[in-house]
């Protein structure tokens, strides 16, 4: 593409010669690495705290025992001193109790009250939860095996060795829980095995040992249909705890079980139903394979010719004043539907801008439920997300209105500026931006009809993972910040576009932040396309 632009800036150049433009944000997720590092702060001023308490306390230790030692060699000679008395009763009496008194004194208040105040910012398990979900959602999608992922060493991670977090044999065996708690025995077997591979190789563990995460095994694997795998896993915890109650009643169920099968002949039908419950469950997503490779890169669906008839070109819309004399660049992604776009669209501080309003609002996104019509959390829409209106900052009513002049659509009927930012695992599973048919009231209470287009800008780069990608067609669509990708959800008849089928691919390394601006049909003349006609 590069060459494509070097190419148009030529022609440009030689023609005006001649003639005289992302628990889960990360967002709030840097707040909470703020609040963690005031939190160490705040501790090592109460070890030094105890540092000194502890250090006058041995001073004093110290000096009696020196004290002492000389004293009780020759007690009453030691006490025929009137001084050597006095001091007795008076340390008895009165240092010895000023000592219980520092001995006693509480130096962690600071420290305790700080933690306390901060507490009620920080995650809970449900967040805890989300963020081991999110983890094992990035281990399917970009097929990551456990070992990868445990390094910390992910494809794209740019940190250095020792800014890399690792997972210790305890955060394996929480994942495999994590899994085990929801009945993805898939998931749970292998995180145990991580953990116990782990512990093998010498990791330390004071939480967990290797016949826990033996018992966890041996019912994972016997719940994925491998009975022979099972009875391994069985033998093994009873060589290290031949006691175990549940081990030994199980060892002779497998074993019965695997007679049983021997002597009669695994069937056809048992062995393809074995077959099946091994490996990922299915889910809800008919397209998730599809979706997955997208995300990946895999699977992009569009001939060579079809690829020679996509172009990079200077945009003016129709010669529209503002872009005259400094058109932008425009690049075709998808030709079928026609999805185009924009580059260097929005300034960096524009951007910013954008960001830093956002940020005090973000919430967890939501979706139109097409049965209230009305907002509401998805699970499979991981993001948070703030609603910025064109008055609210000069910033905003100047991008609504470059969306405008170079869309030839009126924004006066479009939603609120969109901001979302989605953190590491966070995504938006495919779905249409239009309301359909079997949803008729999806903007109902909006009173603008259905989206007409929708206005993708991305407002940072994405180390990797999180693309757009259209499931339907097979285009994968990547992150480049301050380009803004452009689409119409509708035919000009009203129809929605069901080629439109869209997802946002999990961050993998990175944080994403996008802004989008969906724009409704009412007060929109569908003559004005502004050259973005489909050609099928």
């Amino acid at each position: 593409m590069a060459l494509c632009w070097f190419l148009v800036h030529v022609l440009l150049f030689t023609s005006s010669s001649a003639h005289n433009d992302f628990f889960t944000s990360i967002g709030h997720m840097t707040d909470l690495l703020f609040t963690e590092k005031d939190l160490v702060n705040s501790l090592k001023d109460y070890i030094t705290a105890e540092e000194s308490k502890l250090e006058q306390i041995k001073k004093w230790a110290d000096k009696l025992d020196v004290l002492s030692a000389a004293a009780t060699q020759d007690p009453e000679g030691f006490l025929g001193h009137p001084v050597n008395a006095f001091k007795l009763m008076k340390r008895l009496n009165t240092e010895w109790g000023e000592l219980e008194s520092l001995v006693l004194t509480d130096v962690s208040d600071v420290f305790i009250s700080n933690l306390t105040i901060q507490r009620q910012y920080f995650p809970n398990d449900d967040d805890q939860i989300g963020a081991a979900k999110a983890l094992m959602r990035l281990q399917d999608t970009y097929q990551l095996d456990t070992g990868t992922i445990s390094t910390g060493e992910l494809p794209g991670s740019s940190l250095a060795a020792s800014h890399r977090s690792v997972l210790t044999v305890d955060d394996c065996y929480d994942l495999g829980k994590v899994a085990y708690s929801e009945a993805d025995y898939y998931h749970t077997e292998l995180w145990m095995v991580q953990a116990l591979k782990q512990l093998d190789e010498g990791e330390m563990s004071s939480t967990v040992d290797a016949v826990t995460i033996l018992d966890y095994l041996s019912y994972s694997v016997y719940q994925q249909g491998d009975l022979e795998r099972s009875l391994d896993f069985t033998k093994r915890l009873l060589e290290l705890d031949p006691t175990h109650q549940r081990a030994n009643g199980n060892l002779k169920y497998f074993e019965y079980q695997l007679a049983k099968q021997e002597k009669m002949g695994a069937s056809e039908e048992a062995q393809t139903e074995e077959t099946q419950r091994k490996g990922r469950p299915d889910d809800y997503l008919p397209e998730r394979k599809k979706y997955e490779r997208l995300c990946r890169g895999e699977g992009l669906r569009m001939t060579p010719r079809r690829q020679s008839r996509l172009f990079c070109r200077y945009f003016d819309n129709n010669r529209h004043p503002k872009y005259v004399i400094g058109p932008v660049k425009q690049e075709d992604e998808w030709d079928r539907p026609r999805i185009v776009r924009y580059l260097n669209i929005v300034s960096d501080k524009e951007m910013e801008k954008v960001k830093e309003l956002a940020k005090p609002r973000l919430r967890r996104a939501t979706v139109h439920d097409p049965q209230t019509g009305k907002l509401t959390t998805a699970h499979y829409r991981v993001s948070k997300s703030a609603w910025l209106g064109a008055f609210e900052h000069p910033v905003v009513d100047r991008i609504n209105q470059r969306i405008e002049d170079l869309t030839g659509l009126d924004v006066t009927t479009a939603e609120d500026l969109q901001v979302a930012n989605y953190g590491v695992g966070g995504q938006y599973e495919p779905h249409f931006d239009f309301g359909r048919k079997d949803e008729p009231d999806a903007f109902e209470e909006l009173g603008t009809g259905n989206r007409i287009a929708t206005w993708l800008l991305y407002m940072s780069d994405v180390q990797a993972g999180g693309a757009t990608v259209f499931t339907d067609i097979g285009a994968s669509v990547w992150p480049r910040k301050g380009t803004a990708v452009f689409w119409y959800n509708l035919y000009p008849s009203g129809e929605g576009d069901y080629r439109t089928r869209h997802a946002a691919c999990p961050v993998l390394v990175g944080n994403k932040w996008v802004s989008n601006k969906w724009i409704h049909e009412r007060g929109q003349e569908f003559r004005r396309r502004c050259g973005l006609q489909e050609t099928d």
